[in-house]
């Protein structure tokens, strides 16, 4: 049996940046990862001015920046004519008013970056967790075992962890909330979008039942797109995925922009994907077991925070876990910081689904009245500084 002062279980964005934290503040964690490669699922991921600030604390900037590309703007389009409806100022202005540029690359190449900065001695790939208890023992399926004063479970949306944490007595009382959306995703070579007006922007392109939002990466050259639909009404397929009939996802945008339909056509149809949303918890933890990104509090990706939550919590987890004597102490306050913060993320997310699928019509007008001033609305979440007002420093781990 191994012993560490943390063990972090999960490799992904949420799980490294904690990991990178703890190390730059004198922790050695041990890393658990059940893939036996890391291989993020999904295309692309954005990361706000809150997420990128945390990674340039780390020293990840130039490395990022290398990887990442910048959207020139925002801008929600009719996703029939493509007028737009609302702009928001361009990057620089972005830059100015939150600290940090906002950034949109390939998920892969987030996880890779972060997984060669912390190195391969204390990552443990193809480590299946498949029990822990309340002393801070893990048992992996390959047969290793580890014990920590602390264990983070940051495995994502399908916690094994969260179900340890939770335990409802009520079956069925944690399972993952339907938004009755689900969506296609696609990377597209820019060239093969040639009606697409403003290709370097992050848009979205709203309309009744559907919209479908784009931003570029690789340095342009590659569209991530998603797109989101109403239904199917119920969701039964595990793991949140199925394979769906051959052009599913184009009836809802038919009639809309050439740009939509060239986008949506230049690669084969995706799985559809339900979106899918975890209820808020009343605890984060159990005994010296807590929860840190997805796997506490999932969310629905209308407003790109599930990685940059992530990141954040990361650095409150990093930031009590390095100034406390005691761990539960330590934990409580960990949760009491993120728990609302996290909540309305989630609340906002959810309800941009329905006002961006809106008919045609008054609520419609209001929504895009509404979007004009964006930018001062989402300044609560693009300007946090998650690493701000940290406690005095005193190492429980690194003590003794």
């Amino acid at each position: 049996m191994a012993h560490s002062g943390v063990v972090i279980i999960g490799a992904g964005v949420g799980g490294l940046t904690l990991a990178l934290l703890l190390r730059q503040r004198g922790i050695t964690a041990e890393v658990l990862e059940q893939a036996a490669e890391l291989k993020e699922v999904g295309a692309a991921v954005s990361l706000a001015a809150n997420g990128v600030r945390v990674l340039r604390h780390l020293g990840l900037g130039d490395s990022l920046a290398a990887v990442s590309t910048e959207p020139s703007c925002l801008i929600h389009r009719d996703g029939r004519d493509g007028r737009p409806a609302a702009t928001t100022p361009g990057a620089r202005w972005y830059r100015d008013t939150f600290g940090a540029p906002f950034y949109g690359l390939h998920r892969m190449a987030l996880q890779q970056l972060m997984a060669d900065a912390f190195g391969l001695d204390h990552l443990h790939l193809g480590c299946r967790v498949t029990g822990l208890d309340g002393n801070g023992t893990v048992h992996c399926a390959s047969g290793a075992t580890f014990s920590a004063d602390v264990v983070i479970g940051a495995d994502g949306v399908h916690s094994v962890v969260r179900d340890w944490v939770v335990q409802h007595p009520e079956a069925g009382a944690d399972q993952p909330v339907y938004s009755g959306t689900s969506g296609f995703r696609g990377l597209v070579p820019v060239e093969q979008v040639p009606s697409l007006p403003d290709p370097g922007a992050l848009q979205f392109w709203m309309g009744p039942g559907a919209h479908l939002l784009h931003y570029p990466i690789s340095g342009g050259q590659i569209i991530n797109f998603l797109a989101v639909i109403d239904g199917p009404s119920r969701w039964t397929a595990p793991a949140w995925m199925e394979q769906a009939p051959p052009g599913a996802h184009l009836e809802p945008f038919a009639g809309w922009h050439p740009a939509v339909a060239e986008m949506l056509t230049a690669v084969p149809q995706s799985p559809r994907w339900g979106l899918f949303a975890r209820r808020p918890l009343t605890r984060w933890s159990r005994g010296p077991v807590v929860l840190l990104g997805d796997a506490a509090h999932a969310m629905l990706p209308h407003y790109g925070q599930g990685a940059n939550q992530s990141i954040e919590d990361a650095a409150v987890l990093a930031s009590e876990l390095t100034s406390a004597d005691d761990i539960s102490a330590a934990l409580r306050r960990y949760e009491a910081r993120r728990r609302v913060r996290t909540r309305q993320v989630q609340l906002v997310s959810w309800a941009a689904s329905a006002a961006l699928h809106l008919p045609d019509g008054p609520g419609a007008g209001a929504r895009d009245a509404w979007l004009a001033g964006l930018p001062g609305r989402v300044a609560w979440i693009h300007g946090y500084d998650a690493l701000a007002a940290r406690p005095a420093a005193r190492c429980w781990a690194a003590a003794g």
